[in-house]
């Protein structure tokens, strides 16, 4: 479940969408370590090499004191940043990570180590990411501590949340503008893997009156940064209050053009908050060495 921002509605039968990380949320007060929800953990590690995993709360914010328990028997626990750093298993595999005391895991690749160290190179990177959202890149040559990465997107340092020497989850600058931009990547001074990437703003348009049991409605979500049609998947939280058309979770393809938006009916079934999440599907173009 992705890091994301809020927006309230009334109390009676009211709309809470959520779309990505808010960027005020990294630098306000530490949720308690009990509020944990989400591990970001690389999709791929060295074994042996140094990683980094962060742990988010519901609402996306860095949790500080959570403890990451693996299938190995390995444990961590967060720092006050929010993130961990250790030393990958040397055995390669399939390896899991969970909260201490909640269900669910994330699964990550462990792959055996090679002799010869790689430049930084970006294979994989999101088309078009959001603004308020993280995104992963996968290559080669990454640091596996996460702030010893320079991450810029036209020129504008960005926040490594985890990483690896071959994956990164990254948040994109608060002051960055929508539409294209060039990322580079360094590890430990080394020279700059790029490519270039589209960064959108989502924005919710609703109405917030009451929702009846039976009663239609259609959330709008206004694309800037792009003229092109875009994706975007929408879960419901709160499926006893309202069904999505098209199920759960339900996807929409943008309008395109310079009015772009993308459309969600659902329909009430009794009073309550609605909890929907919508996020942007990237699609992946190939790196710049």
């Amino acid at each position: 479940m992705p890091p994301r921002r809020h927006h309230s509605a009334p109390a009676a039968a009211l709309l809470v969408a959520t779309l990505g990380f808010s960027h005020a949320a990294v630098a306000q007060q530490p949720p308690p370590a009990k509020n944990a929800r989400i591990i970001l953990l690389p999709h791929k590690m060295i074994s042996g090499d140094r990683t980094t995993l962060a742990v988010l709360d519901f609402g996306g914010r860095l949790t500080p004191g959570v403890t990451i328990v693996f299938s190995n028997g390995d444990h961590v626990t967060t720092n006050a940043t929010g993130r961990a750093a250790f030393v990958a298993p040397l055995t390669p595999g399939v390896l899991y990570a969970t909260i201490q005391g909640r269900p669910g895991r994330v699964q990550t690749e462990v792959i055996p180590a090679s002799s010869s160290k790689p430049p930084t190179q970006i294979d994989r990177a999101p088309h078009f990411a959001s603004l308020s959202d993280r995104f992963e890149l996968l290559g080669h040559g990454f640091c596996g501590e996460a702030d010893k990465n320079i991450v810029q997107l036209n020129g504008q340092p960005a926040l490594v949340l985890a990483a690896s020497s071959e994956s990164l989850a990254v948040l994109p600058p608060a002051d960055l503008d929508p539409g294209p931009a060039v990322l580079t990547v360094s590890c430990n001074k080394s020279a700059a893997g790029s490519v270039r990437m589209t960064f959108l703003t989502l924005s919710l348009q609703s109405d917030t009156s009451p929702l009846q049991p039976g009663q239609k409605r259609t959330l709008s979500v206004r694309i800037t940064g792009t003229i092109e049609r875009v994706t975007l998947e929408a879960h419901n939280l709160a499926p006893d209050v309202a069904a999505l058309d098209g199920g759960n979770p339900a996807r929409a393809v943008s309008s395109g053009g310079a009015q772009n938006a993308a459309v969600f009916p659902l329909t009430g079934k009794q009073h309550g908050n609605i909890l929907v999440s919508i996020r942007l599907l990237p699609g992946v173009v190939r790196g710049q060495p």
